[in-house]
């Protein structure tokens, strides 16, 4: 079968993650020191670790079939990809910030202002549907020390924590796009390769099910078993198998991780006990 060739970042959290996301999914890499090529011994795709700006570029000109990169550098790049799965890790937003000591009140803020970025096509494109005419002052890298050596009014950045700006005396003020890891691919793959990409894209999912959820145990009393399987109603509906104590069952389930909390308090108060909370190494969706 033919070899899915994918572009990922060469260094960096982003590439942690992707390498950590392939592992999980069960693919084998060689090459683990990150050379130019490492080539999987037990599923059809090899990985190219480049700069992660050049990445867009290597799938546009089909040097690579696919990419892991930052969405916002698709947004920027707007190379002739598309996104074929979004991966949900390496999350961040780009947005505006000013000093801390001026006062914000809307947008309009930014009419007649200098702006510093690395992003001047997000920015353009933002000042453009907002009706503001402001000034893009594009630089690379260390942006946010711009407004403190008197180089910009503001900034368009990427945030994560917000630390960053912090740190430099300034403040977000208006959130522009959200971005997270996604995976691109060219818009010709063929049928073979298109394949190999199903399958792919078919572990990731297992991957990220699996890191979403929990797998919970718990013994109930009968007379709250109808209310308490409302509160855990699992993929399907929870399995439920009577126990040698008469009138108690054994409650198996799975739980979103974003609900677990909430859901394992009503759990409590309806009299749930011997609550188990297992990790979920692979889930199948369908």
């Amino acid at each position: 079968m033919e070899k899915l060739k994918i572009a990922i970042q060469k260094s960096g959290r982003l590439s942690d993650n992707s390498l950590e996301l392939f592992t999980e999914a069960g693919i084998n890499l060689t090459n683990g020191n990150r050379r130019l090529i490492s080539v999987s011994s037990n599923f059809p795709v090899e990985l190219l670790f480049i700069r992660d700006d050049d990445i867009p570029q290597y799938v546009a000109d089909k040097v690579a079939d696919i990419g892991i990169v930052g969405e916002n550098v698709i947004l920027e790049k707007l190379y002739p990809v598309r996104v074929v799965h979004r991966l949900g890790f390496a999350r961040c937003r780009l947005s505006l910030a000013i000093p801390k000591s001026e006062d914000y009140f809307s947008r309009d803020y930014f009419n007649g202002k200098k702006i510093a970025t690395s992003y001047p096509g997000i920015l353009k494109k933002y000042l453009t549907d907002n009706h503001l005419n402001a000034d893009i002052h594009h630089i690379s890298g260390s942006v946010e020390i711009a407004p403190g050596i008197g180089l910009a009014d503001a900034i368009f950045d990427i945030v994560s924590s917000g630390s960053t700006l912090i740190s430099n005396g300034l403040k977000e003020v208006e959130k522009v796009v959200d971005s997270e890891a996604v995976l691109i691919a060219s818009n010709d793959l063929g049928e073979e390769k298109n394949k190999v990409l199903d399958n792919l894209i078919f572990r990731f999912k297992a991957v990220k099910a699996a890191h979403s959820n929990k797998y919970i145990v718990l013994n109930a009393p009968n007379d709250k078993l109808d209310q308490i399987i409302n509160v855990i109603p699992g993929m399907k509906s929870p399995t439920v198998m009577s126990l040698a104590l008469p009138g108690w069952s054994s409650v198996h389930s799975v739980l979103n991780e974003s609900e677990f909390w909430d859901v394992i308090d009503k759990l409590k108060e309806l009299g749930a006990q011997g609550i188990l909370v297992i990790p979920i190494e692979k889930m199948i969706l369908n």
